[in-house]
């Protein structure tokens, strides 16, 4: 028995085809009850009809899928993003905490996105403006990131972040405020994501923002004070690493 609707947006015939039959065969439950190509044909059907999930391409023919959540901007459907292989877009995605479905995508992929869709929340509008920002600038350090907790979605200034520690497969991230962040990420995670933007990991369970070192003392093993006091521990084969960076600071 079908109880959910979905609409596919795709400038692609062909691949707005394979999904259509894909989720015909494998997805039952969901009833297709409209497609379209643009930006314009998609505004169009919804203002028709909202289904219960978007299937969105990021570019279209005539514009973007930011377009579409724009001019709809009171959309109710849970949104699942598709997008070509690009890893601008998937850095992109991945600083704005938001899912996605990458072309060409699995079956596993498919139902994996479908299933969260059903129990996500629609991604805020700060969300959409850390990604939507991240795409149309690429070359473009993020200045935001945003920070998935088990209640609710934070966006947070990457300059705000202090550090982040390991704890075990989650990451507290310490913020200048003193408010503390749980992600349910791991650090190498976000070690991967920032370390081209001024974070380094000294230790195995330790992420910094360099911006916030005050000093590394030689002694005791070596290890980081921070602006605020913190004391950081730094590994050994970190060492000679947060030396010469600290050098060319």
């Amino acid at each position: 028995m079908k109880n959910l609707t979905a609409i596919i947006v795709d400038d692609m015939p062909s691949a707005l085809e394979m999904l259509q039959n894909d989720i015909n065969k494998q997805h039952t439950e969901i009833e297709i009850i409209g497609t379209a190509k643009s930006v314009v044909e998609a505004s169009k059907l919804l203002r028709k009809q909202q289904p219960d999930i978007l299937f969105l391409d990021i570019m279209l023919g005539d514009g973007t899928g930011f377009d579409v959540l724009e001019i709809h901007p009171d959309l109710s459907s849970k949104i699942i993003f598709v997008t070509a292989s690009d890893e601008y877009a998937i850095k992109a995605f991945k600083f704005a905490a938001i899912d996605y479905v990458l072309k060409p995508y699995s079956s596993e992929d498919l139902s994996n996105a479908i299933n969260k869709a059903k129990s996500q929340i629609k991604p805020d509008k700060e969300q959409l403006t850390v990604l939507q920002q991240s795409i149309k600038q690429p070359n473009l350090h993020p200045k935001k990131i945003s920070l998935n907790t088990s209640d609710k979605i934070v966006v947070v200034n990457l300059n705000d972040i202090i550090r982040c520690k390991s704890d075990n497969n989650y990451t507290e991230f310490f913020m200048n405020d003193g408010q503390k962040i749980l992600v349910g990420k791991t650090l190498k995670y976000f070690a991967d994501m920032l370390k081209e933007l001024d974070f380094l990991r000294v230790h195995q369970s330790h992420l910094i923002n360099l911006q916030y070192i005050k000093e590394f003392i030689k002694s005791d093993g070596g290890y980081l004070v921070l602006k605020n006091k913190t004391t950081i521990p730094v590994s050994v084969r970190k060492k000679n690493e947060v030396i010469a960076i600290l050098e060319r600071i």
